[in-house]
């Protein structure tokens, strides 16, 4: 959202996978009868989840840090840990920390999280617009790695 692309976009995996959870337990107390089939459905299901948000995860991590590198912000490290990137994007968007709260506000969030990205992308030296695409699905997994290592 995960829009720290890796917030927004590991935010959705993470909701897929109480949604995918929360059904295969609805389901296998509704019947007993054809439960195997299901039951490995719902496993393969959950694998695929697991990895794929596994994969985003350290895609957007590595893109960050290197971005963190590229513009010369120290403790770059922080990309790996959850919240902690907060801080490592405001830093290399050069924000205020306090802005950190304005990321635990519903709706408000969404805005910050752009206007971030726009800044990270001017401190690479790419158009703002940039920022803008992490709205939007499936373009914004293409956008840390643009600003991360693009030339």
């Amino acid at each position: 959202m995960r829009i720290r692309f890796s917030s927004w976009s590991l935010l959705g995996l993470r909701m897929a996978l109480v949604a995918v959870l929360i059904s295969a337990a609805a389901a296998q107390a509704q019947s007993s009868d054809a439960t195997g089939p299901f039951a490995a459905l719902t496993g393969v299901m959950l694998l695929f989840v697991v990895v794929f948000g596994l994969g985003c995860y350290v895609y957007v991590s590595l893109a960050l840090q290197t971005i963190a590198t590229k513009t010369g912000t120290a403790n770059e490290w922080l990309a790996w840990i959850p919240i902690a990137n907060l801080f490592l994007m405001l830093s290399v968007a050069k924000k205020p920390m306090w802005w950190f709260l304005l990321f635990l506000i519903p709706l408000a969030n969404v805005v910050v999280a752009i206007m971030v990205w726009m800044a990270v992308a001017e401190a690479r030296g790419k158009p703002n617009w940039w920022g803008i695409l992490m709205i939007v699905p499936l373009v914004n997994l293409v956008v840390p790695g643009y600003l991360a290592w693009a030339d």
